[in-house]
């Protein structure tokens, strides 16, 4: 039996800690990201840590249950568990707290920043404690709403300092349109979904075949997981599920519609439509959108639409948004790391030392006091400048 003392110092997997300089540059580039989106008018909540697991799951976050830590309320004995995604809690804000409003069309725009805990490591990174940054917009369904999410994700990497991005766009009604004129049954509705998301083009055509389908829509959902492309293969789409359904065809306008205005606003951007793109599909109900970088295998940002989202909490209300591990964006990021240097006071009562100190800290400055006693260099206490004194008083000189 091995009698070794486990390392209580160490952290469990996936699970990290972001220490200087790094911490502060992510901090800095929180705020700016967050005074981006208050300038797009977007309001900052700041939802609960933890909640009751009967809230937190509630609806369309069931999805969410595996990833979801629980744990048992001592003052009520309810079981209570650790947020793993923000948009939940912030949908429930929005159709519960913020209800009370007497404006005829209540459009909220909503922002949020915040760490999540994860059971499992999955999604964007490998980290179970991201560091979860997003927007939402409550209470519309046009395309303007959705080019508007789709821009503040392109802006919001922008600010990040990731110019180099590509931009997936699908939409989730495309699959539905296609199972919803078939007998499938859930089960058989799954392996399809499946195979169409890791594009097993040679698994789905033997499973298809398997099937009791028409031989058009057997090909059309062989086609489905091969239409990937510019916006010029909308039209092939088009041609494909010609008088399929309605809400298909709505759905690729929609598409067309977010690509043609996003695209002009950003040009540098290229613009991918993945037609099998289903993301969340059993949260999303229209488009759904991921950000890439190149030579990166997974999602960088990531969001869609998911209309709908408040009604368990009642008040049914159309939503679209996104997200992004800042954590993630800043390590990916070349912004370089901020390392402040400081003034390097003595350990002095004087009156008129306390007072310059206390001037150039509320000018920003960062003034270090000297606990050492001159023991310690400036240099090895991150400082470069020193407060000296001379005949008219205290001065800054550069450290020798």
């Amino acid at each position: 039996m091995n009698n070794q003392p486990i390392n209580s110092w160490l952290l469990p997997d996936g699970v990290q800690e972001t220490l200087p300089p790094a911490a502060f540059g992510v901090d800095l580039l929180r705020r700016q990201v967050l005074q981006m989106y208050h300038s797009w008018g977007y309001d900052l909540v700041m939802p609960a840590m933890i909640e009751f697991m009967d809230s937190l799951l509630t609806g369309t976050a069931h999805s969410l249950d595996t990833k979801t830590f629980s744990l048992v309320d001592q003052m009520t004995g309810k079981q209570m568990g650790v947020r793993s995604d923000m948009t939940p809690q912030v949908a429930r804000i929005d159709a519960h707290l913020l209800a009370d409003d007497d404006r005829k069309v209540r459009i909220e725009r909503l922002c949020y920043c915040g760490h999540l805990l994860h059971a499992q490591a999955d999604g964007i990174t490998s980290s179970r404690t991201p560091l979860q940054i997003g927007a939402e917009i409550f209470g519309n369904t046009s395309v303007t709403a959705d080019v508007e999410v789709v821009s503040l994700m392109i802006e919001t990497l922008h600010t990040v300092g990731l110019k180099d991005i590509s931009i997936d766009l699908g939409h989730v009604g495309i699959f539905r349109s296609l199972v919803s004129i078939t007998e499938l049954d859930d089960q058989q509705e799954a392996i399809l979904f499946d195979m169409l998301q890791r594009k097993s083009i040679p698994e789905l055509e033997v499973y298809l075949s398997e099937l009791d389908l028409p031989e058009n829509l057997r090909a059309q959902f062989n086609q489905l997981a091969l239409l990937n492309g510019d916006i010029k293969i909308l039209q092939e789409a088009r041609q494909i599920f010609k008088g399929c359904h309605q809400e298909l065809d709505e759905a690729l306008d929609r598409i067309q519609s977010v690509i043609e205005v996003v695209q002009d606003k950003y040009p540098g951007t290229l613009i991918n439509c993945d037609l099998a793109e289903l993301r969340g599909y059993n949260y999303h109900t229209g488009l759904v959108f991921a950000a890439f970088l190149p030579g990166q295998g997974k999602e960088i940002a990531r969001g869609g639409r998911y209309d709908n989202i408040g009604a368990i909490f009642g008040n049914a209300r159309p939503a679209t948004g996104f997200s992004a591990d800042l954590l993630n964006l800043h390590q990916l990021s070349d912004i370089p790391q901020i390392k402040t240097f400081g003034i390097l006071a003595p350990n002095n009562s004087d009156a008129a030392l306390n007072q310059v100190i206390q001037d150039l800290r509320s000018q920003g400055q960062r003034v270090i006091v000297d606990l050492t006693e001159g023991k310690s260099e400036p240099a090895e206490q991150q400082c470069d400048k020193i407060l000296i004194r001379q005949d008219n008083g205290w001065t800054i000189s550069e450290a020798i």
